[in-house]
């Protein structure tokens, strides 16, 4: 059984949300290998705002229909965006990374089911996800440079996946690597002819444990990712470990432990 969110958000963008609370969400515009405009982004962006507001949304899987996950940029938007003035360019820009933003910090497991092709700012997509899967005949490019532009607002994302060296190897020649690479980067954590089929112990993994303390454990990483091991880092860790101990879910878990049962978030 499926929950539709806004019919409106059909054009490009389909979701649905099963008994469970894992929502997907799947581009769909396969006419054009999924490649995102402006409007695919505004959707993309309300899509996910309305999940995060849903307390029965546990998780989000983020996919496409046809034969690849995403072209990159649209080449019509492109075009126009072409004829735009300097000011223009931002505020469009700034819609990218709005998306790319709410993405690596949604509060909720995030999770990319990756097929063919995924070139420019899908690469983006994918390292904003928490988990992500790919089939072996996925391939990847960074291939902004070939037309004179860079990934500016997917970059801290990308380097943060796959790291500085490789950054500047494929940010500099737009080459196209496979999946097999894309594991060995970091990008994607698996290969799998049939991702559903690996996502589904992944899904069960992450219904088994707290919401809240999945959502902390996010926010965690992003409070010491290149952050200096300084006083205030490590003062800021025994904050957060204190504040989730204390908190509604903290103690429940510590409870369900010591007495041997399932915690209240597990559903039967």
């Amino acid at each position: 059984m499926t929950n539709s969110l806004t019919p409106n958000l059909a054009t490009y963008v389909a979701t649905s949300i099963d008994q469970r609370g894992i929502a997907t969400v799947t581009m769909d515009r396969r006419e054009v290998h999924n490649a995102f405009d402006d409007v695919m982004i505004k959707q993309l962006i309300t899509t996910f705002a309305q999940l995060k507001a849903d307390d029965n949304v546990h998780a989000v899987i983020l996919r496409a229909n046809g034969k690849n996950f995403s072209a990159g940029a649209d080449l019509n938007w492109m075009r126009a965006m072409a004829d735009k003035d300097y000011q223009e360019n931002l505020d469009d820009a700034s819609i990218l990374a709005q998306l790319m933003a709410d993405i690596n910090f949604f509060p909720k497991p995030t999770i990319a089911l990756v097929q063919g092709a995924a070139f420019g700012g899908a690469v983006g997509l994918i390292a904003c996800c928490d988990i992500a899967l790919a089939t072996p005949r996925a391939s990847f490019c960074l291939s902004e440079v070939k037309i004179g532009l860079i990934p500016a607002v997917i970059s801290p994302y990308v380097v943060a996946a796959i790291g500085e060296r490789q950054s500047r190897r494929y940010f500099l020649t737009a080459e196209r690597f496979k999946a097999d690479a894309a594991l060995t980067f970091g990008l994607i954590h698996e290969i799998s002819d049939d991702l559903d089929a690996v996502a589904a112990p992944i899904i069960d993994a992450l219904l088994a444990n707290s919401p809240a303390a999945m959502s902390a454990a996010k926010e965690l990483i992003n409070f010491v990712s290149f952050a200096a091991i300084d006083s205030s880092l490590i003062s800021g860790t025994a904050e957060r470990i204190a504040a989730i101990r204390v908190s509604d879910e903290g103690q429940e878990g510590l409870s369900a432990f010591l007495d041997k049962r399932r915690p209240s978030w597990i559903k039967e």
